[in-house]
């Protein structure tokens, strides 16, 4: 039986990176995420937190900051028999705290969940008023324009 104290929560390295993917696109298989190749993995490497069971990674998610105003949750990804036991949910509370010591004043986020992204505070926006650099990976993603997706924001003021 594995209790919370087995659980570390880390920032993540290049050894991580494989099974982050398989994570990831394995739920996005599942059209609960979108998928995420390699590249783009290893590229925004320094952004992702982990959460390590019994010493496998079980869960990941990052915050990339896309300017000095503003950071974007991604990837929150937790393999299915490791879901509703509080991962996610710390997992993202790394995410907000992570901004706050940046001195972002506001994140947002993509999701298929809205209604677990709403606990922390984060309410739905339209998502066309997201800033033009935003649309740059949208555009290359293989379900733009019309991936399903809600936009949400969190402003810390």
């Amino acid at each position: 039986m594995t209790s919370k104290s087995d659980y570390i929560y880390r920032k993540a390295t290049v050894s991580d990176v494989p099974v982050i993917h398989k994570i990831i696109n394995a739920l996005a298989a599942k059209d609960e995420m979108l998928p995420r190749s390699l590249n783009q993995l290893y590229d925004s490497l320094r952004d992702f937190w982990v959460c390590e069971v019994n010493g496998a990674v079980r869960g990941c998610s990052a915050l990339h900051v896309l300017w000095g105003d503003l950071g974007e949750i991604r990837s929150v990804a937790i393999e299915p028999e490791y879901q509703k036991k509080g991962i996610g949910r710390e997992l993202v509370n790394r995410n907000i705290a992570e901004a706050k010591q940046l001195g972002l004043p506001r994140i947002f986020l993509l999701t298929y969940k809205p209604e677990f992204f709403q606990k922390f505070g984060f309410s739905v926006m339209d998502k066309h008023s997201l800033p033009q650099k935003v649309w740059t990976e949208c555009v290359n993603c293989p379900k733009f324009p019309d991936c399903g997706e809600t936009a949400m924001i969190l402003n810390f003021n």
